[in-house]
């Protein structure tokens, strides 16, 4: 019955999804700095792509405020999209010349590396 719903069926490998998500995030934590300039330019981006929207200057002010938050969140959900490609080539390199099991065990690794990093950075920015 489910494959009448749907006429293709994904197989999804939950080792690779694991280890990609872990290197993601770790990236994510030890590049915050390009996370933070990845997300201002989307941010740009967004704003003026949708000022070309608006033919009068009165209707584009009347929710601008609301207008740029919106776009504020669209570009911290798409601002993880480099990191995502990165994580998963970064599981893809270690799983291909480590093994499968060291992709996720080096992914966790750079995860708390990472995060302690991300710690002592900010601390030191005080």
């Amino acid at each position: 019955m489910l494959n009448d719903l749907f006429p293709f069926i994904f197989d999804l490998d939950a080792t690779a999804l694991a280890g990609s998500g872990l290197w993601s995030l770790a990236l994510y934590l030890g590049f915050s700095p390009v996370s933070e300039w990845v997300m201002e330019q989307l941010r740009r981006w967004f704003n003026f792509a949708e000022r070309s929207l608006y033919t009068s200057e009165a209707e584009f002010e009347k929710t601008r405020r609301a207008r740029e938050s919106q776009n504020a969140f669209y570009a911290s959900i798409f601002s993880i999209i480099p990191f995502l490609v990165a994580g998963s080539l970064c599981d893809w390199g270690v799983e291909f010349t480590l093994g499968r099991s060291w992709a996720i065990s080096f992914g966790m690794l750079a995860c708390i590396g990472c995060g302690i990093y991300e710690l002592g950075r900010r601390d030191g920015q005080k």
